[in-house]
Parts: C-alpha cells; sequence; structure tokens
C-alpha cells in the first residue's frame, strides 16, 4: 500500500512526521479519513483525536484542540492551535478542568462566562474521548 507523508505540528513543536498508511481526524464537517492521492483539502479542524496508521503498521494517536488540515495528493499537514501525543495526556487534568468548566457554566455572570466555559467544557470532554480512544488501541 502507498504511502502519505504527514506533519503534525503545533506552535511550539513538531509533533508526528514520517509516513503513513491512513490519518484520519475530526474536520470542521465530520470525521475526515485520508489516504494517498486524496483530493487537494483546507478545512478547520475541530478538538479530538488523530489517528495515523504509520507505514510500519503501528499507531500513532495525537489530540489537536483545533487549527487546520491542508492536504495534497502526497502529503498531509495539521497545524493544531495546541497538539498532545496520546501517550502525554493526562486523564486527572482533563477530568479536573471539566469539572471547573461546569462549575463555570452553573455560576456564570454573563453570557460571555458561558461562552467561555462551554468552550473550555468541550475541549476538556474531547480530551477525555481522545484518552478513551488512545487507551482502546494499547
Amino acid at each position: 500500500m502507498s504511502t502519505i507523508r504527514v506533519d503534525v505540528v503545533s506552535a511550539e513543536q513538531s509533533i508526528f512526521s514520517g509516513e503513513a498508511k491512513f490519518v484520519a481526524l475530526p474536520g470542521e464537517s465530520g470525521e475526515l479519513g485520508i489516504l494517498r492521492g486524496h483530493t487537494p483539502l483546507i478545512t478547520r479542524i475541530r478538538p479530538g483525536s488523530v489517528r495515523i496508521e504509520k507505514a510500519d503498521g503501528d499507531e500513532e494517536f495525537v489530540f489537536v484542540a483545533g487549527g487546520y488540515l491542508e492536504v495534497q495528493p502526497d502529503h498531509v499537514t495539521v497545524l493544531a492551535d495546541t497538539a498532545i501525543r496520546g501517550h502525554d495526556l493526562d486523564e486527572a487534568k482533563a477530568l479536573e478542568s471539566k469539572q471547573r468548566a461546569e462549575e463555570a457554566m452553573r455560576n456564570r455572570s454573563s453570557d460571555f462566562d458561558l461562552a467561555l466555559a462551554q468552550s473550555e467544557f468541550a475541549m476538556a470532554a474531547a480530551q477525555l474521548a481522545a484518552i478513551t480512544r488512545f487507551r482502546r488501541k494499547k
């Protein structure tokens, strides 16, 4: 099976760079699956898991907190706002963040506070879902 070059980068660092058979990630309008030869595409991505099936058959999981995806027939670039390798995700920290957001939504003093709390809640929920997916693959 032919491979596609994949680069996942955040503002802080390069998270993954290598050849892959397949890439799946949460696009703005739904889940995307990408193989070599995919139609060129640029889209926003939602918080969630990027699953990379590497050329050797192993899988790499990366949590992204949103960003942009560029697909060319032979290259995929994920420009993430924040990216964390699956094995570096901290479940306790994500649960704490989710609980703080839930409390902030209950105790909001303005619509801005509510929107911020909802955003933090969505990010924590996506991170917990990524942790669950990562653990199932181990």
